[in-house]
C-alpha cells in the first residue's frame, strides 16, 4: 500500500514538474537576456554574463527548494517525519 501511494505521489509530481516546462530552453534563454538587458547590461560585457549566470543559479536554487519542500511532504504523509540513523558512527 505504501509503495503504492509513493508511486502515485512521484508520478503527479513528475507530471506536475513537466507541466511547468513551457518554455524550451531557448526561449528561456532569450527571455534571460531581455532582463539582462532591462537591467542596464549590454550583450558581450562580463556584466551581462553575471546577470545571465545568477538568474540560472537562482533558478537552480528554486528548484532544490521545491524539490526538497516536495520530499519532505511525502515524507509526512507516509509516515510522518524521515529520520535517518547515523549509519557512520561506530558502535562498540
Amino acid at each position: 500500500m505504501r509503495i503504492r501511494l509513493l508511486l502515485t505521489a512521484l508520478a503527479t509530481v513528475v507530471a506536475g514538474l513537466s507541466a511547468c516546462q513551457t518554455m524550451t530552453p531557448e526561449e528561456r534563454r532569450a527571455a534571460d537576456e531581455q532582463r539582462c538587458l532591462g537591467y542596464g547590461f549590454r550583450r558581450g560585457t562580463d556584466g551581462f554574463a553575471t546577470c545571465l549566470q545568477r538568474i540560472d543559479l537562482d533558478r537552480r536554487a528554486e528548484s532544490r527548494a521545491q524539490s526538497a519542500e516536495m520530499m519532505n511532504n511525502m515524507a509526512w504523509e507516509l509516515n510522518g517525519p524521515y529520520i535517518y540513523r547515523d549509519r557512520w558512527r561506530h558502535h562498540h
